[in-house]
């Protein structure tokens, strides 16, 4: 048996934006099924062949919402410096940038942004130790 785990992002109202604007950096395929009651994201996803997945859905506005301070970072590793460079790039729209691009004590290529939405991407290059 395999299992993979995928990361669930939790907006209120950007969940459409978000899984769009993922789907310009990593590509891929966009699947949303909205609330019945209007056009919040009941169930979102986008899925690309390069391996990235990732989820979201809006909080209904009747459940509480706090996106909090650093309450996840989502992580993307990859073996093709060029690649991280082109997310880098795609999610920096918008983005605060925490740590800039570039070498790390662990990795050739490193960095950290909390894109437009508030979520925070650590992105790097993955070495064999």
């Amino acid at each position: 048996m395999t299992i993979s785990t995928t990361t669930h992002l939790n907006f209120r109202g950007d969940a459409r934006a978000a899984l769009e604007f993922y789907r310009t950096v990593f590509g891929g395929d966009l699947a949303v099924v909205n609330h019945p009651d209007g056009d919040q994201v009941m169930w979102g996803q986008v899925a690309a062949d390069n391996g990235f997945r990732v989820m979201a859905y809006d909080v209904p506005g009747d459940l509480s919402y706090d996106p909090g301070d650093k309450p996840v970072f989502v992580s993307v590793r990859g073996t093709d410096p060029d690649e991280i460079t082109t997310f880098w790039t795609g999610l920096s729209d918008g983005a605060t940038v925490v740590q800039d691009l570039g070498p790390a004590g662990w990795s050739p290529l490193y960095g950290m942004l909390r894109d437009r939405f508030g979520v925070t991407w650590v992105l790097d290059v993955a070495v064999n130790y």
